[in-house]
């Protein structure tokens, strides 16, 4: 019997070692914990089997009990397997009963709550325990039981609702639970003269093994960047939202050499040449999230640098740089602009006059829709002026934390600027017209015209070859309306997640809503005006855009004042 336990013992450790080598840091760590326990409460058993003494005894029964959390933690890891997300507080709750059981086992000897009596006597050199059980000994049935219902619906509903699941994987962890949950059982009514858990243990280990071997090729995201890592032709190089370094590959040291000088920590602000080449283009990035890639001269090469967002989990980190060569593409490019120059050149003398008409077009579309606004007249021409001052005083700034627009962006968006309300066109002129303030129900109709003025938008350029414009107009007509603290519609953004196109634009509507006359209320002073615009910058508007319109207040003052 001591040689059973011990062999049992040793394997469980063989086990955990075995594990360590193949352990990556995307296992479950509920699988890492198996492991843990099952080798402390394996060290149980050997203990209660080695005993002299009841009090000896004692001391083993108490450890091996801390096998009460590998069930724990194998439903946890089958969560994990069949991508249910419960919830931290239910995981806590499932986690403390667990613990209440465990902590109930160390009165073990003192009390008749878990173990009504214990008593041994000792033939040979073995010691033979004679237990009675107490009632949380038999609440802890029912817990390891309707853990295991658990486990099974669970595992059944994956199976059944999942297809991005294992099925193998989930074959092997229900095989898992259920040879622990039965070895308990019919160890106990059974009467055996070895304890069948420990040896479950050790298979339920073995099995988790396997399945850890497998979970590595179904994380596709991570064996795949591991994979383009290891063919060393990607270069890589992160830091944090506070542009501090926190690592790179060689080939990203070989192309930005000043990296080599960094030590993990160091800010990457305070190296001219990393704050031109690379800070400043993250900086972009902010900014205008489609502005994520730069290119990179190195020799006769030319890299292309791609940015994304660093995510840990789903929160932003900081930045990660992807650097490939694209050296061929480039020359390729090179070779067809050259092709292409004398073609653009006279294809712009033709599509000008068309450019000339499709504008006419829509800013005809777009007083039409304001001819059916009985509230809004004029609100077209003012709205689109404000937009163009705010992107002139945006233009003007020259400090370091400035807005960098590029003049196809400021171009695109002056001109974008009428279309925003082009949704309005299908709202019934019921409402449109009314001559005052709208009922709820009249409200939520009226709403709907961002997401129509999009499609209306969408509809319209679809065949157009300016694609930036499209998306930047198409922006704009459906998120004016959004806040930069999500209280907005028609979806809600908050924040960077708004387009910057849309956030401009809502200064300047808001701005011209609140100064100009409605049929439901007077012109507001520019003081007053101007006390709720304040307000609202960092709650209604992007923060960073409040200097742009303190900068911009005498010439919107002045040209509402002309107009009036």
């Amino acid at each position: 019997m001591k040689v059973y336990y011990a062999i049992l013992f040793a394997l469980s450790l063989v086990n955990a070692g075995v594990y360590a080598l193949i352990w990556r840091k995307r296992f479950s760590v509920f699988i890492t914990l198996t492991f843990v326990f099952v080798a402390i409460a394996n060290l149980g058993y050997v203990i209660i089997a080695n005993s002299q003494t009841v009090p000896e005894a004692i001391i083993g029964i108490k450890i091996s009990y801390l096998g009460v959390f590998t069930h724990t933690f194998i439903m946890y890891a089958i969560f994990n397997l069949c991508n249910l997300n419960i919830k931290k507080s239910l995981r806590l709750i499932l986690l403390a009963v667990s613990t209440f059981f465990f902590l109930s086992s160390l009165s073990i000897g003192s009390s008749s709550i878990f173990y009504k009596e214990l008593t041994g006597e000792l033939i040979g050199k073995n010691l033979i325990l004679h237990k009675s059980y107490g009632i949380l000994h038999t609440l802890y049935y029912i817990q390891i039981f309707i853990y295991t219902i658990i486990t099974i619906s669970a595992t059944f509903y994956a199976f059944r609702k999942k297809y991005d699941v294992s099925r193998h994987n989930l074959r092997y962890m229900l095989a898992c639970e259920t040879l622990s949950v039965l070895t308990f059982f019919v160890g106990r009514l059974l009467h055996l003269k070895v304890d069948l858990m420990p040896l479950s243990y050790v298979i339920s280990c073995l099995v988790l093994i396997i399945i850890s071997r497998r979970i590595v090729l179904y994380d596709v995201t991570e064996t795949v960047i591991e994979t383009i890592a290891f063919n060393g032709k990607t270069g890589f190089v992160s830091f944090d939202d506070g542009f501090h370094y926190l690592g790179s590959n060689q080939i990203a040291k070989d192309i930005f050499p000043e990296l080599a000088k960094l030590h993990v920590d160091d800010s990457a602000l305070n190296d001219p040449e990393l704050k031109k080449e690379i800070i400043e283009n993250i900086h972009k990035f902010i900014i205008n999230p489609k502005q994520n890639s730069f290119f990179k001269n190195f020799g006769k090469q030319i890299f292309q640098v791609d940015i994304n967002k660093l995510f840990d989990g789903r929160v932003n980190r900081g930045y990660i740089l992807y650097i490939q060569d694209d050296t061929k593409d480039q020359k390729y490019i090179s070779l067809l602009n050259g092709f292409n120059d004398k073609l653009r050149d006279e294809v712009a003398q033709k599509t000008e006059h068309i450019i000339e008409m499709h504008d006419n077009l829509i800013m005809s579309m777009a007083t039409m829709v304001e001819s059916r606004d009985n509230s809004t007249g004029g609100h077209i021409k003012r709205t689109s002026k404000v937009v163009e001052i705010l992107i002139s005083e945006i233009q003007k700034d020259k400090s370091e934390n400035r807005l960098q627009l590029s003049p196809d962006f400021c171009h695109n968006i002056i001109k974008a600027a009428p279309m925003h309300d082009l949704g309005k066109i299908a709202v019934d002129d019921a409402i449109l017209r009314k001559p005052g303030r709208f009922t709820d129900e009249e409200f939520a109709v009226m709403k709907t015209h961002a997401a129509e003025g999009a499609r209306i938008v969408h509809e319209i350029l679809k065949g157009t070859d300016d694609l930036a414009f499209h998306l930047l107009a198409e922006n704009i007509a459906h998120y004016h309306h959004e806040r930069w603290d999500g209280s907005g519609y028609p979806e809600g953004l908050k924040g960077e997640d708004i387009p910057l196109e849309a956030r401009i634009m809502a200064v300047a509507d808001v701005y011209d809503a609140l100064v100009s006359k409605r049929v439901y209320k007077d012109a507001m002073s520019f003081e007053k005006a101007d006390s709720i615009m304040m307000e609202s910058f960092g709650k209604h508007f992007d923060k960073t855009l409040e200097k742009y319109y303190l900068a911009a207040r005498p010439l919107l003052e002045a040209y509402y004042s002309s107009a009036e």
